[in-house]
C-alpha cells in the first residue's frame, strides 16, 4: 500500500515537471518566432544593401584618408635604396641554401 502512494507521487511529479519542460520549451519557441518575425519586417523595410554600399563606396573613395600621409614622392630618396634590388647584379653575392 505504502508503495502504491509513492509510486503514484512519483508520477504525478514526474508528469507536472515534463509539463513544465514542455511549457517552457514552447514558451521559448514562440518567444523565437516573434524575434524572427520582427527581424524580418526590419529586412523588408529595408532599402537593397547593394544601393546602400555603392553610397558609402563613392563617398569614401572621393574623400583622402585623414589618417595616411599624402606624399607625391619619396620624401627622403635614399631610403628607396632599401627597397630596391642591387644595381649592380654581378656585384650581388648573397646565397640562399
Amino acid at each position: 500500500m505504502q508503495t502504491e502512494k509513492s509510486e503514484q507521487v512519483r508520477s504525478v511529479a514526474a508528469d507536472t515537471r515534463g509539463k513544465h519542460r514542455i511549457s517552457a520549451e514552447l514558451k521559448r519557441l514562440e518567444q523565437e518566432t516573434r524575434f524572427l518575425e520582427e527581424e524580418l519586417e526590419q529586412l523588408d523595410k529595408m532599402e537593397a544593401a547593394s544601393a546602400a554600399c555603392k553610397e558609402i563606396l563613392s563617398s569614401v573613395e572621393t574623400r583622402p584618408d585623414p589618417l595616411l600621409l599624402t606624399t607625391n614622392g619619396p620624401t627622403n630618396p635614399s631610403w628607396d635604396r632599401w627597397f630596391e634590388g642591387p644595381q649592380d647584379k654581378s656585384g650581388c653575392r648573397c646565397w640562399i641554401m
